[in-house]
């Protein structure tokens, strides 16, 4: 059984920058895709970040390419979020995903975190 726990959430006023880890435990992290997807309060859960399991290929939401950032250790089994100039809208908890299928934007993944809260101030 694989679990995700994810840290490194908090409050950040506009233009600051915060980087999410995503600890995996359990068999076979380093096979898996991962992803990053947030969801802010009346939202539905929307699709951040992903990165292949050679982190090779990655893919991101328009909005936040650019300043977000997805990477990878396999050696410590966990996955990174780098965020920068961050914005209000922004504001949302983040969860990390992984899956044993291809890298998607599609939420169908079958392992999930818990979440961190982000919230970012004006």
């Amino acid at each position: 059984q694989v679990q995700l726990v994810e840290s490194g959430g908090g409050l950040v006023q506009t233009g600051g920058s915060l980087r999410l880890s995503c600890a995996a435990s359990g068999p076979g992290f380093g096979s898996f895709a991962m992803g990053w997807f947030r969801q802010a309060p009346g939202k539905e859960r929307e699709f951040v970040a992903a990165i292949s399991w050679s982190g090779q290929t990655n893919y991101y939401l328009d909005s936040v390419k650019g300043r977000f950032t997805i990477s990878r250790d396999n050696s410590l089994n966990t996955m990174y979020l780098q965020m920068t100039n961050l914005k209000p809208e922004d504001t949302a908890v983040y969860y990390c995903a992984a899956t044993r299928g291809l890298i998607s934007r599609n939420p169908g993944y079958q392992y999930w975190g818990q979440g961190t809260q982000v919230t970012v101030s004006s």
